[in-house]
């Protein structure tokens, strides 16, 4: 890579987007100090709506510009949020000289209570949020098919919210974004199918997203109002991560203004606490949304998060129940077993259904056993140079790439997925599930390995001009393995693991049963040495040659005893 542009990339992942310092200025901002109002900072355009300069507010307390009544209203609204928790809608009210009708939204973070205000029309007639909400969620409910559901839930929300464009953006497992459903206007090209490279949206903007469920950019072209001062008592910057108007990255601007985008919103889809996607809105011309639709769309957007959560765990639930019937049938078969390790080899087609993969291979005692579509056995010095590097700390390794462990992907033999369970490692003994190759024809939103214009100094990146659709065949990549994969694979792992840790004890358990045999047997021959003795005093008046065969038997008895001895001895040991 470019050194200047990996310097400049480096310098837009290190972006503090949540200290911008400013907000949109289609609202204004006060921070107040509890327990007397005290009025920390203000945003530099307050003046239009108070009729009062900043300089004159500040330091002084809040009742001295907004009436009893509506502070009432905004401390109880703080008293039920928790700090850092998202902006809560606490009022409509008429504030400054105008009588300008305010929705005002309030929620505290760093010792401060944050006010935000937005002028709106006068209208009427606007129903509660929770009831439009609750008659979206009625439309989308009932079907049960993923990819109708998306449709549906791009079609309400551009019919509640208005804009040129709804799409539902879903992030993969390597970072980067697929447009899944979209509802347009007709004029408008389509963006669906088309994907979008990991770098398009920062780690930061993602754990922004994760934090704030509702993002709204009423105009694109916008020139961001200072907040006065912009640094807290300790002169630190203001944190503005939940600020619902908070000024965001000119980089993201930018990058809207390239699309042709003068508005947008973006509804944060969670799952099991990551950021699954993006219901993700645009508009050609610019657009606000009243509080109450944003409300709704907040409403709806957490509908949609629970009803996706809900069908992961479905379906990781539906895996893992197969998974457990193949480990409970597999270690019935070990416990049979005389040696479960010898055993194991034969077990590789029951193993191959306890994952969703193409072939399994058992690397033991230097041999290759496979079923399905495995590697070549030549492959094996490949896997172990790769397993030994990319292990973790569990032991295991996983790749969805064919370049990660063979030297290319055209040796690799039409297999790119591997993943490594460790039996012993410490004598190169591995467990090894394979995925085959899935050839896809990926269309860009642009070129993906020219996402960035580099500034004439260097220093900077700006968002790429060009959305045009760009064609692409990957080769050499398989499915993921799904975090529920790596779950049944550790769960696994544990019973070969446990089977292992008992063979030795069976071994042992032979040897006591050996040892004490042994032991009975010299018993037995003691008492019958005993009565011999005992006999032996009779026979004072025997012939010679009696003589010599009773003292040839005797020497056999004593040799049988020396060997039952060597015997009892070693199996004590």
């Amino acid at each position: 890579m470019n050194p200047a542009l990996e310097r400049a990339l480096q310098a837009c992942a290190n972006e503090p987007i949540h200290l911008s310092g400013a907000i949109q200025p289609h609202g204004y901002l006060i921070s107040c100090q509890l327990p007397d109002w005290t009025i920390r900072h203000v945003s530099a355009n307050i003046e239009a709506l108070t009729a009062v300069p900043p300089d004159a507010m500040l330091r002084h307390s809040l009742r001295e510009f907004i009436t009893d009544d509506i502070i009432h209203t905004i401390s109880e609204t703080v008293g039920f949020t928790e700090p850092g928790a998202p902006p809560q809608r606490a009022a409509v009210a008429n504030i400054g000289p105008m009588a300008a009708l305010c929705d005002i939204g309030v929620h505290t973070a760093d010792g401060l209570v944050h006010i935000e205000i937005e002028p709106q029309q006068r209208t009427t007639g606007e129903r509660s949020p929770t009831v439009v909400a609750q008659a979206m969620i009625a439309r989308v409910a009932g079907t049960d098919d993923t990819d109708d559901f998306h449709e549906r839930v791009a079609e309400q929300v551009r019919l509640l919210t208005g804009y040129d464009r709804v799409m539902v953006y879903r992030f993969r497992h390597d970072e980067s974004g697929e447009v899944v459903a979209e509802s347009r206007d007709s004029a408008l090209v389509s963006y669906l199918g088309l994907r979008y490279p990991a770098s398009d949206i920062p780690v930061q903007a993602r754990r922004m997203y994760l934090r704030n469920r509702i993002r709204v950019i009423p105009d694109a072209h916008y020139a961001p109002v200072p907040i006065l001062p912009d640094r807290n008592s300790r002169g630190e910057p203001l944190d503005l991560t939940q600020l619902a108007l908070r000024s965001v990255s000119p980089v993201h601007l930018e990058y809207l203004a390239n699309m042709g985008v003068a508005a947008s919103m973006s509804i944060s889809i969670v799952s099991g606490g990551r950021l699954w996607g993006l219901i993700a809105c645009h508009h050609r011309a610019v657009r606000h949304l009243s509080p109450g639709v944003r409300a709704a769309a907040d409403l709806f957007g957490l509908f949609v998060s629970m009803r996706v959560a809900a069908r992961e765990q479905q379906e990781a639930a539906a895996m893992e129940d197969g998974a457990r019937g193949i480990r409970d049938t597999l270690a019935l078969r070990l416990d049979n077993a005389s040696d479960p390790r010898l055993a194991l080899p034969s077990e590789l087609d029951l193993l191959r259904r306890a994952l969703e993969c193409d072939g399994v291979a058992l690397l033991q005692s230097g041999h290759w056993h496979g079923a399905g579509r495995t590697p070549p056995p030549e492959r094996a010095p490949d896997l172990l140079s790769w397993v030994k590097r990319s292990a973790n700390a569990a032991g295991m390794a996983a790749t969805d790439r064919a370049d990660d462990w063979s030297p290319s992907f055209e040796a690799a033999d039409g297999i790119a997925g591997v993943l490594a369970l460790p039996l012993d490692p410490a004598n190169d003994e591995w467990l090894l599930f394979f995925r085959c190759e899935q050839i896809q024809d990926v269309r860009w939103a642009g070129r993906p390995d020219e996402p960035f214009v580099l500034s004439d100094d260097g220093n900077h990146i700006g968002p790429r001009a060009s959305f045009a659709a760009w064609h692409e065949t990957v080769r050499g990549t398989s499915a993921p393995w799904s975090d529920a994969d790596l779950r049944i694979a550790g769960r696994l792992r544990l019973v070969l693991r446990e089977h292992a840790r008992r063979h030795p004890a069976r071994h042992a358990e032979v040897g006591d049963l050996v040892a004490r045999r042994a032991r009975m047997d010299v018993l037995d021959n003691r008492e019958r040495l005993l009565q011999l003795s005992e006999l032996l005093d009779g026979l004072v008046h025997v012939s010679p040659i009696d003589t010599a065969r009773l003292s040839e038997r005797i020497g056999k008895l004593e040799r049988e005893l020396q060997s039952l001895i060597a015997t009892a001895s070693v199996a004590t040991d």
